[in-house]
């Protein structure tokens, strides 16, 4: 679904354990998407460390939710089965990317991480400072 209509999910299992959520964001046809690799939790923790079969104690325990990808899709419950090719932009779905009117402070852009084919390229997008962002 990387090819398919933006705002749509493209889940991939990788390594034989980790699910992978993506979202295409390039018209129709046209190869294009974005990975989440990390993400701040700030509600539903206590069902995202179930997920996760994890103990949280405290502030620093919570990057173990969601910084990296595959624990990421792990705390939210996304697998390939479920949850791909769903609508992203639909509030009817299950699985929906809304705007709640955050705005961080600076962005930082950074050559990609974990993969080895155009690696340099500038493409990925933090929020600077975020301890929520997977490997530095």
């Amino acid at each position: 679904m990387l090819f398919g209509p933006p705002g749509v999910s493209y889940v991939y299992f990788i390594y034989g354990n980790h699910y992978l959520f993506n979202v295409s964001c390039q018209p129709d046809g046209e190869a294009g998407g974005v990975l989440f690799r990390a993400l701040e939790p700030i509600s539903g923790i206590g069902e995202m460390a179930q997920a996760r079969d994890i103990s949280i104690d405290g502030t620093s325990d919570l990057r173990q939710l969601t910084s990296g990808p595959g624990r990421l899709a792990e705390a939210f419950g996304i697998t390939r089965e479920r949850d791909n090719e769903k609508d992203l932009t639909s509030p009817k779905s299950d699985l929906f990317i809304v705007d709640d009117g955050f705005r961080p402070g600076r962005i930082e852009v950074t050559p990609r991480i974990g993969i080895t084919k155009a690696a340099e390229r500038p493409l990925r997008y933090i929020i600077a400072g975020n301890k929520f962002v997977s490997r530095g």
